[in-house]
């Protein structure tokens, strides 16, 4: 696995916590707005962090930090990263593990083996806009659909969050979101912010403050808990 940075204070990414936040390199999706593009796409070499420069700095801060968010990228997409985890649970670490829903076995496995305290999923579009807001024509629902299922059982503390984009959402979508997640423990909608590092900026952009919450109130009758981050 490839590490490909880290954030050493955050109280945002981790809600309750005092945290750092790690990145690993590599996703499966090409979301056009993705704002780790250089994490995320092989032909750009992004930053490197090896391990024991992390267990180092995980060591130093134990007492200080409560928990560890891991992103990408899509952590999931790595086979040892249940051994990352562990030495970080080792160290007393809570652990939030985000997810974009594409590797429910290995979603399923992490949670069970005790390995994530806390679980952010991304819910990227209305289903049949996917192939678009994910920039994989080829997608398949059925394993995002089966994560979603499974974070829906509440075995882990549980998010859904979707990034809203001028250009790729409207309020139907989120109507429709909201039909597919019902019931949800929360649900956040974070709107569009151009790092300067995404991947294709063409045509899309952010919303405003009241159509961010015309689209919160467009799922707010399937999840009454949704709510818009960030502002």
């Amino acid at each position: 696995m490839i590490l490909a940075g880290l954030q050493k204070l955050t109280l945002l990414d981790y809600p309750g916590l005092v945290a750092c936040t790690i990145f690993t390199a590599g996703c499966d999706l090409r979301c056009p707005y993705c704002h780790n593009a250089s994490i995320v796409l092989p032909d750009r070499d992004g930053p490197h962090l090896s391990e024991d420069a992390l267990f180092a700095f995980l060591q130093k801060r134990r007492g200080l930090l409560d928990g560890v968010a891991v992103t990408g990228g899509e952590p999931l997409l790595h086979r040892d990263l249940p051994a990352l985890l562990r030495r970080i649970k080792e160290l007393g670490y809570k652990i939030k593990l985000d997810t974009n829903g594409t590797f429910p076995d290995r979603l399923r496995s992490v949670v069970f083996d005790g390995l994530a305290d806390r679980v952010a999923m991304d819910i990227k579009n209305s289903p049949e806009k996917y192939p678009a807001a994910t920039g994989t024509p080829a997608i398949s629902l059925n394993p995002i659909r089966e994560s979603a299922a499974f974070l829906l059982e509440g075995k882990v503390e549980y998010e859904f969050r979707t990034t809203a984009v001028r250009g790729l959402h409207e309020p139907e979508d989120f109507r429709s979101i909201g039909k597919w997640i019902a019931g949800a423990r929360e649900y956040y909608i974070q709107n569009f912010c151009d790092s300067g590092d995404i991947i294709d900026g063409h045509g899309i952009g952010a919303f405003s403050k009241d159509e961010l919450a015309s689209l919160a109130d467009a799922a707010r009758p399937f999840v009454p808990s949704v709510k818009i981050r960030g502002l």
